[in-house]
């Protein structure tokens, strides 16, 4: 009988060390991962909860907050750009001129300098020096008379924007050594005086207290939308208004100075600053037109507001899910602790639950987000009113900087949100729990 009883030990504890060994392993495998096995059956299994529907429009509710946070800034990024780049070309990144206190458009000339020319190109960041000249005058048609500033340029000019906004024609071929009478006017000149393409522009100026007329050709029209410079300025050749002024061919108004990253416009207006002697100075795009940026730079706080709301709205249903959760799992919370799980470790099974719905809220905002600034930059399927927002379409500018850090913020927003829920959890005891229904 003893051998029996013995043997019989031996086979239940071997069977036991087993189940033992397997079990061992079994928390080797999951001793990291035990608190994510849990969350994920929450997750997978009873989908019949009530917490479930709860969860969907969670992540719903995230999807929406995110893709609209990154659609509006990706839309006023883009109408700044947009903005900012049209006032540009019509005056570069900085400008040279004269220092004096006259801020007409009948400035004193300096002259073309081709040793500071070169030492302007080698400044990192600038691209092209171009210069120009402004005549203010006067043109007349058969039945009405205009006023406007003709912009004298020369054969060193970018034409870059030009071509980006030239609606007919061609733009004008200017050379050194042989004059042009061809001019580019706006879309909102031309339609105003009833002008087409091709047709002779007279023109009026005053010059030394006698008027002089200029006869024009129109060799293409152009449109920026910005009606407060469409109206004012025609392009033609810098020799024009040398001749008016009776200043000598050397002699002009200023540089425009074209540099590639707007955002280093002020360390390198420093430097332009720097390199020129005390009879010039030199003036950002910004301080030229500081109401426009001004404007511009009062379209962030919309962005913000927005943001701060949609941040709020998605902190609430954060809390308000996780809670919904907490509720629903009192009891088995109650078990857990009964079984000897700490704070912590259920804690990390909510935790697990909430990173599961931030982050399936936050790959469907940002592929929704994707997918209407893609058809919109595509397509250009919402319009405008370019009379009144000086762009005929919606304008989008995906950046990946701004994204990222809406998708950071979202996070660690997202993250913020488990403190209520996780200190209610830490005042559960297992007897209550088990005992709630």
């Amino acid at each position: 009988m003893f051998t029996k009883i013995k043997l019989v030990h031996i086979v239940s504890l071997i069977f036991s060390l087993k189940i033992i060994n397997n079990f061992v392993k079994l928390i080797k495998h999951y001793q990291l991962n035990l608190e994510f096995f849990i969350a994920r059956r929450f997750l997978t299994k009873n989908k019949k909860n009530i917490s479930q529907p709860i969860i969907r429009v969670a992540i719903g509710g995230i999807a929406l907050g995110i893709a609209v946070m990154i659609v509006s800034v990706a839309i006023v990024t883009g109408f700044q750009q947009k903005i900012t780049n049209k006032v540009i070309g019509f005056g570069g990144h900085i400008q040279i001129g004269k220092f004096d206190l006259n801020q007409t458009f009948e400035s004193n000339p300096i002259i073309k300098n081709d040793t500071l020319e070169k030492g302007l190109m080698n400044i990192a960041g600038v691209i092209n020096v171009q210069v120009f000249a402004h005549k203010a005058g006067i043109i007349k048609t058969d039945s009405q008379i205009q006023g406007f500033v003709l912009k004298g340029i020369g054969s060193d000019y970018d034409w870059k924007f030009m071509k980006e906004n030239l609606i007919e024609g061609s733009v004008i071929d200017i050379k050194d050594t042989v004059k042009t009478n061809d001019v580019l006017v706006s879309k909102y000149l031309a339609d105003k005086l009833k002008l087409k393409l091709n047709d002779k522009l007279r023109t009026y100026f005053i010059s030394d207290k006698q008027l002089r007329a200029r006869a024009f050709n129109i060799k293409g029209i152009y449109e920026t939308g910005l009606e407060e410079f469409d109206k004012k300025f025609v392009y033609a050749d810098i020799a024009h208004i040398q001749k008016l002024n009776n200043w000598s061919p050397l002699q002009v108004e200023g540089y425009e100075i074209l540099i590639n990253n707007f955002k280093e416009i002020d360390n390198i207006s420093n430097e332009v600053y720097s390199n020129i002697d005390n009879s010039l100075n030199s003036k950002t795009i910004k301080e030229l037109h500081p109401e426009i940026f001004s404007w511009l730079n009062l379209t962030d706080m919309n962005v913000v507001v927005i943001i701060v709301i949609l941040s709020l709205i998605s902190a609430v249903t954060m809390i308000s899910t996780l809670l919904i959760i907490i509720l629903e799992k009192t009891n088995t919370i109650g078990t857990l602790k009964a079984l000897g799980a700490q704070n912590i470790t259920v804690r990390r099974i909510f935790i697990y639950q909430a990173v599961y719905i931030t982050f399936r809220g936050l790959l469907w905002g940002n592929l929704i987000a994707f997918i209407i600034c893609f058809i919109q930059f595509r397509f250009g399927l919402f319009k405008l009113d370019q009379s009144q927002y000086y762009v005929p379409v919606v304008p989008i500018n995906f950046s990946i900087i701004p994204i990222l850090l809406i998708n950071a913020g979202a996070i660690v927003l997202c993250v913020l949100s488990l403190i209520i829920p996780s200190y209610i959890i830490t005042k559960i005891t297992p007897v209550k729990a088990i005992r709630f229904n």
